[in-house]
């Protein structure tokens, strides 16, 4: 069964957006006008960059909700689409909480005045390209 949460986050919560007068989400069209087509795959192929964005159990965790979820759908519909939106922001929650404290541990590191080596750099660099590549399908 889908574990309740006090808080159920939705991914408005975590885009921080607001419904427009007519009470519709905006659009991404109408919030932004990058352009994600530029993105490119220098130094290998997709696959070859990938890493692992959440340990294994945590990641398992989340497979495991979210079959729970998909289940769901055939007797409540609407209850399975909410809870996939509440477990979507759960996972962006955790993901934007990881790189954070990554950075925080790098910045902590530099305003020590403590050199970071090129390997943990390269390692940093490597996760965000691999998040930056599969946000946009490459």
């Amino acid at each position: 069964m889908f574990e309740e949460h006090e808080e159920q986050l939705t991914t408005a919560d975590m885009a921080g957006t607001t419904r427009r007068d007519d009470g519709r989400m905006p659009n991404a069209n109408e919030e932004s006008t990058s352009d994600a087509g530029t993105a490119s795959n220098a130094g290998g192929t997709a696959e070859q960059q990938r890493t692992p964005l959440f340990p294994s159990d945590e990641a398992q965790g989340f497979r495991s909700r979210w079959d729970t979820v998909q289940a769901g759908f055939v007797d409540e519909p609407r209850r399975a689409v909410e809870q996939a939106d509440s477990l979507i922001a759960e996972v962006m929650k955790s993901l934007a909480a990881s790189f954070a404290d990554e950075r925080q541990k790098l910045e902590s590191q530099w305003d020590r005045g403590d050199d970071v080596s090129t390997e943990d750099l390269r390692i940093g660099l490597q996760r965000y390209r691999s998040f930056f590549d599969r946000l946009l399908s490459i």
